[in-house]
């Protein structure tokens, strides 16, 4: 029986568990309050039990059931409301059968279970947030370069070349310590953005007959890196390559994920986006709640970093292929107890774009969907051998060891 499949049944037993035993113990003469605490309280022990047992290991709502303490506070929490709630409609409305008696029980349920969740989240957000804000010191990883970029490309044959330099003009102190790689990834374009790419020096140029998509492209071209850490940035530029310096030491202090936030507080916007992408980009942040427990001010900023061990990791357990790996990527830090660091960035949006803001708005909201029953089939799953090499605390530990 697959993770999903045991999560629903879990629920259906401890809901089962609940009700039936209030209207059992009503129909034997109990008065209400202690039918309904006795009720609840071996329903939450059920479910605990179940999902203890059966739970996936290294999901992050795993933390929920590893963590006793909250989960009891709130589970008794949502007994006091599920018998306040109940007690006021018996009431109100004087049920004289058991079905009426499950009726307001359901109404009862709904209350206790919104209480639940929103300390659920609260509980997930803290202990996810906690456990990324602070760096990680493991072995360095190994690599050909100090940097690798990556720069994802679709029909930008007439600005790769300026893209591909001006990244190695604003880097070249990198390049000259440590060595630098520049990587574009073709994305099926029906023009000679790959040719262009080639002639203007990127180091690897990959590229595939049909357009896949955003994620798809990155992931290739992250996979195919050889730096020690590995960045992408958008061909656009909305990012001066320059900014990338700040997420490489951010890398080498420590952090196994850096990530620019357009909604840090000391974000510079020199040209803003349209309204409509902005909104857009809005709504999407709202969106990632079905997904992610931590609370991210922006997940799209088209500029992030990695270690390469951690980067490796992320992207070969990757399976979005557009738009919304970004949010993936976020799941699987949250996955891999991985630490992770938001910086500030300075915006420069351009004018052209080949984002369509309804369209992909809904097809990202999709793959929100199937990320979150992905996590819960198992697909996202590593083993030990996948994980990288175990870090101390950044208290306890030395230099990073990067050069």
């Amino acid at each position: 029986m697959n993770l999903l499949r045991r999560v629903l049944l879990i629920g259906v037993i401890s809901t089962f568990v609940d009700v039936g035993s209030v209207l059992a113990l009503v129909e034997l003469g109990w008065p209400v309050i202690p039918a309904d605490v006795v009720a609840v309280s071996l329903a939450t022990l059920i479910s605990w039990i179940l999902h203890s047992g059966l739970g996936q290991p290294d999901a992050p709502s795993r933390r929920w059931f590893e963590s006793p303490g909250p989960y009891w506070r709130t589970a008794f929490v949502a007994l006091a409301v599920d018998v306040g709630v109940l007690v006021l409609l018996v009431e109100i409305f004087s049920p004289d059968n058991w079905w009426q008696l499950g009726a307001l029980k359901t109404v009862a349920l709904a209350a206790a279970f919104f209480v639940r969740s929103t300390n659920y989240r609260q509980l997930m957000f803290q202990t996810v947030r906690e456990e990324q804000s602070r760096p990680t010191m493991r072995p360095p990883p190994e690599g050909d370069y100090r940097l690798s970029v990556v720069i994802p490309a679709f029909r930008e044959a007439d600005r790769i070349e300026t893209t591909v330099r001006r990244v190695r003009t604003e880097l070249a102190s990198v390049a000259n310590s440590g060595g630098l790689e520049v990587i574009v990834v073709d994305d099926g374009s029906p023009d000679r953005t790959a040719d262009a790419a080639t002639e203007a020096g990127a180091d690897n140029v990959v590229s595939y007959p049909d357009n896949r998509g955003k994620g798809a492209a990155v992931r290739e071209g992250v996979l195919a890196a050889r730096g020690r850490t590995i960045a992408f940035t958008d061909v656009d530029l909305a990012y001066a390559p320059a900014q990338i310096e700040q997420l490489l030491a951010a890398v080498e202090e420590g952090w196994d994920v850096v990530v620019g936030s357009r909604e840090h507080t000391q974000t510079l916007t020199v040209v803003k986006a349209g309204r409509l992408r902005e909104y857009g980009g809005r709504l999407v942040n709202v969106f990632t709640g079905v997904v992610l427990l931590g609370g991210y001010r922006d997940t799209q900023c088209g500029l992030k970093a990695f270690r390469r061990d951690v980067a490796r990791l992320i992207f070969s357990h990757g399976q979005v292929d557009g738009f919304a790996f970004d949010v993936e990527v976020f799941h699987l830090v949250e996955r891999y107890h991985l630490s992770l660091c938001e910086v500030p960035v300075e915006v420069e949006n351009a004018e052209r774009s080949t984002v369509s803001v309804l369209g992909d708005t809904l097809r990202l909201f999709i793959d929100l969907v199937r990320i979150r029953n992905w996590g819960r089939l198992g697909t996202y799953d590593a083993t030990d051998q996948d994980l990288p090499d175990p870090a101390d605390s950044a208290s306890e530990a030395g230099d990073s060891g990067f050069e």
